[in-house]
Formats: structure tokens, C-alpha cells, sequence
């Protein structure tokens, strides 16, 4: 079973920081994993990922701003969010992947969402 459990969210001046955290259990590592998100009226995106030699991407919008990174040694993976800005607002899903043993394709899952809301 797949369990991604975020938190860390809440609201926040502009200009502030948080630090969102994931507890992940049922997830295939080599998946590799990552943080989504999604504003009111808006397609859910992808913000940032981390691969299992550690690569990282970021979305162009928050790059130099926020840095994800994981503990393997708990199954954690962190989001951390500097520099926030109003159009930052939105619900963050941790995702993860389980990769099927004879396709070897990889399913998303997402957690439930925490909820960051930036005010100027």
C-alpha cells in the first residue's frame, strides 16, 4: 500500500519560508519522487523532483528558491520554500511512483495535499 503523508504547510508573509515534509511507505525508489502543485483553477503541476542518484529538477518558477531533498534512512522527502511569493499559493502533493514488476512502468500517487498560502 501506498502512503504519502505531507506537512509543513501554512500561510506565510511574502518574502518568507517553509518546509514541507513527506513520510512515504509502498513507494518503488527507483521511481524517484517528487512535489506537485495546484492552485485554484489551475492544472496540477510539477514543481520539483529527485531522482534515485540524486538528481534534481525544478520548475523555472521556483528555481534558486526552493530545494528538495530526501532521507532515505526514513523514507522522508522535504521541500524546502524560500523567497515565497503570493503566486506560490496552493495545495503541495508529495508524489511517488510504484513500478509495476513486469512493465516497468512507473504509477504516480499522491499525498492528501497541505495547504500554503502566501500573503503579501
Amino acid at each position: 500500500q501506498v502512503q504519502l503523508v505531507e506537512t509543513g504547510g501554512g500561510s506565510v508573509q511574502a518574502g518568507g519560508s517553509l518546509k514541507l515534509s513527506c513520510a512515504a511507505s509502498g513507494v518503488t525508489r527507483s521511481c524517484g519522487m517528487g512535489w506537485y502543485r495546484q492552485a485554484p483553477g489551475k492544472e496540477r503541476e510539477l514543481v520539483a523532483s529527485i531522482s534515485t542518484d540524486g538528481t534534481t529538477t525544478y520548475a523555472d518558477s521556483v528555481k534558486g528558491r526552493f530545494t528538495i531533498s530526501q532521507d532515505n534512512a526514513n523514507n522522508t522527502l522535504y521541500l524546502q520554500m524560500n523567497s515565497l511569493k503570493t503566486e506560490d499559493t496552493a495545495v503541495y502533493y508529495c508524489a511517488g511512483g510504484r513500478r509495476n514488476p513486469v512493465y516497468y512502468v512507473c504509477l504516480n500517487y499522491w499525498g492528501q495535499g497541505t495547504q500554503v498560502t502566501v500573503s503579501s
